[in-house]
């Protein structure tokens, strides 16, 4: 195996020991505290950033407001060109950008690659989508009369991300809304700066080569009071915001009273169903990498496994055999499922949970714990486990971001099924593994799943850009990436045009002088 050393890795991408951790574009500064980044993977600091002051915000507005007047007037199709140069650029650095979001967040090497790649595909998505803005022409009542509504640019965007996916949410907001005419200001998660300084440098190359001015891609950094100076600013008409419920509730409160739009990705507390004409292999294989990929730290990981009755002995024997082949470790090392957790604080929500479950009533059949000793040096590398459970146990109904997976069980028919796994205040993804026609459109009608992702005989996570990704109730309805998000980050205007010498009224009203 080629032996990744992360210092290359961090020159490839122009990120230094010290980093301005606020940008324009090319334009680099910042006045405030030093965040320091220390690696999951080993506990080392990686690099240090200096967090965005008020008056530093208050700079990236103002060039983010003027660069808006120039960019909104640039044809979409010419928009279009620039995010493509981005894809291509992205090409370029797939392997190094990869390999800092798997050492900064601790993700498999394989899973930062792959982010990588869905900030590509987001990026050629966009470039097809800037030809196709398309609105609507309608019938007017009125005669001589033609109606149609068009699509124009919003503002500036807000985009708050988190440390999960440092790199490619801000990627599929980013893309849409330069392509839709926005410019677009974006806070990465304190807990993965970095990430943020070496996506900034490579689309300022590119705005640079295309001279294009300050202000269309802007970073700041820092912790929660920075998010409060985009979302109370008037300036910002859109907040796009990924994290847990606590925090979107703020965020829509907070943005809500300023009359301003947010589009939230919350929490997800993710179910599998697993009826009696399930595919076992299928099963065993989603349910595994839906709960362990990424330590459990996606949004759409697997938390609950709902089977009936009659599989439920053979479905929990394959799981137990299939977690003790796994492989827990560095993950840039492409032998290892299984990565850290991001910080100690994570580690303890973990260590809370498996101690929670077991109070409750559930019962471990996949032990827990911290893994200690050479190459666990962080302290943030824990056993992915198993719990029976019930599914009004309060831990079952709050997400934990961790390895953790419950076992449920349910029987009669379908519908019990979809019962419990509705039964919670979530509502991102869902997926149901069975053979049998019936079940599987029950679970996708509208007496069904009632989250934004619903799955057919493939796992919770993993999903594609094409489709609109959210979810319902408190996940914060929210719907980025593909299929018509497009729409969120523009304003909506309605047209009559009037090609006759009379003046008529609608609704047939009368006004005559």
């Amino acid at each position: 195996m080629e032996i990744i050393t992360i210092e290359n890795t961090l020159i490839k991408l122009g990120v230094k020991d010290l980093n301005n951790g606020t940008s324009t574009g090319s334009n680099f500064f910042g006045n405030g505290d030093i965040l320091e980044s220390y690696s999951p993977v080993n506990g080392n600091l990686i690099g240090k950033v200096t967090t965005t002051s008020k008056e530093d915000f208050d700079k990236v507005i103002e060039t983010a407001q003027s660069a808006f007047k120039t960019w909104r007037l640039k044809p979409a199709p010419q928009r279009g060109e620039i995010v493509r140069q981005f894809g291509e650029k992205l090409r370029e650095l797939k392997q190094p950008l990869g390999e800092l979001v798997s050492y900064e967040m601790g993700k498999s090497l394989q899973e930062g690659l792959g982010e990588v790649q869905e900030m590509i595909d987001i990026c050629d998505f966009a470039v097809g989508l800037s030809r196709q803005l398309q609105g609507s022409t309608l019938h007017s009542e009125r005669p001589g009369h033609r109606m149609y509504d068009q699509y124009h640019p919003l503002g500036i965007v807000g985009i708050i991300s988190a440390f999960n996916f440092p790199v490619a949410v801000w990627a599929w907001n980013t893309a849409l809304a330069w392509i839709a005419g926005d410019v677009c200001i974006w806070k990465a998660s304190e807990k993965a700066p970095l990430c943020s300084i070496a996506c900034q440098n490579i689309i300022a190359e590119v705005l640079k080569e295309n001279n294009l001015p300050e202000g269309i891609s802007c970073i700041v950094n820092g912790d929660y009071k920075v998010g409060e100076y985009m979302t109370t600013s008037k300036f910002i008409p859109l907040i796009s915001a990924t994290g847990s419920i606590r925090m979107g509730k703020i965020v829509a409160k907070t943005v809500a009273e300023r009359l301003g739009r947010s589009l939230l990705e919350l929490g997800g507390n993710n179910a599998i169903i697993v009826t009696p004409d399930a595919d076992l292999k299928m099963t065993i294989i989603g349910a595994a990498f839906g709960a362990v990929g990424t330590a459990g730290q996606r949004c759409t990981s697997t938390r609950r496994l709902i089977i009936h009755e009659s599989m439920y002995d053979k479905v929990k024997d394959s799981l137990v055999a299939a977690y003790k082949q796994l492989r827990i470790g560095n993950p840039l090392d492409e032998n290892n499922h299984v990565g850290p957790l991001i910080d100690t604080d994570a580690v303890k929500m973990y260590e809370n949970a498996l101690q929670k479950v077991v109070e409750e009533g559930g019962n471990l059949i996949v032990e827990g714990g911290v893994l200690t000793g050479e190459g666990f040096e962080s302290g943030c590398y824990v056993k992915p486990a198993i719990a029976e459970a019930k599914n009004h146990f309060s831990i079952v109904q709050n997400e934990t971001f961790a390895p953790i997976l419950y076992l449920l069980k349910y029987s009669g028919d379908v519908n019990n099924a979809i019962e419990i796994q509705n039964g919670v205040v979530q509502g991102l993804s869902s997926a149901i593994m069975t053979n049998n026609l019936r079940e599987a459109e029950q679970f996708l009608s509208q007496a069904g799943s009632d989250c934004g992702i619903a799955n057919v005989n493939i796992g919770t996570s993993g999903a594609e850009i094409g489709g609109a990704f959210g979810g319902e109730k408190e996940t914060g309805g929210g719907r980025e990436s593909g299929s018509d998000a497009w729409k969120v980050y523009m304003r909506r205007q309605t047209n009559t045009i009037n090609y006759t010498t009379e003046l008529p009224l609608a609704q047939g009203i009368k006004f005559d002088l």
